[in-house]
């Protein structure tokens, strides 16, 4: 598994553009709410370590990683978001209701992607089992709400660099 050889906080501070002026939705599952939590405060406070102000950060939350697609799409819809981070976590279970879930927000939020010329960021947990979502949610293999910040901060200032160039 990559995430073995890489700390999802482990990244270098400088090569993040300043978030100042961006605006970010995130869009949080409920469920599994003990792992969406701490992925919800590693990106909020990535976020505004980069420069993004509070102000500047919409939090919503939807029942399941399932509603994240909707979420997401009425964030990129109202105009008032750069970016979104989509924040979720799934746990296998005994029935194939982990593939659908799985399958549907990942083709859904990457459609999103295609759609619009807003970027959503894909911070869905799928994991086998509880120990491998708490080791990725501020655990020992660090907190994929901060890689998703920083690829959020990073995806607005792509967009916005291409959208200046002659």
């Amino acid at each position: 598994m990559a995430t073995n050889f890489h700390n999802l906080s482990d990244y270098d501070f400088n090569s993040v553009p300043d978030a100042k002026g961006m605006r970010f939705g995130i869009v949080v599952s409920e469920w599994n709410s003990n792992i969406t939590g701490a992925l919800l405060e590693g990106a909020f406070q990535t976020l505004t370590r980069h420069g993004a102000e509070e102000k500047d950060i919409t939090v919503m939350t939807v029942p399941g990683s399932f509603e994240l697609v909707f979420g997401a799409a009425q964030m990129v819809k109202s105009g008032k978001i750069d970016a979104v981070i989509a924040i979720g976590c799934v746990v296998r279970g005994d029935t194939p209701h982990f593939d659908y879930i799985c399958a549907g927000a990942t083709q859904g939020l990457a459609a999103l992607n295609e759609k619009f010329d807003v970027p959503v960021i894909y911070g869905l947990l799928t994991c086998n089992n509880m120990e491998q979502a708490q080791d990725r949610a501020g655990g020992t293999l660090g907190n994929k709400g901060d890689e998703c910040a920083v690829t959020a901060i990073k995806m607005v200032d792509y967009r916005n660099k291409l959208k200046t160039q002659k």
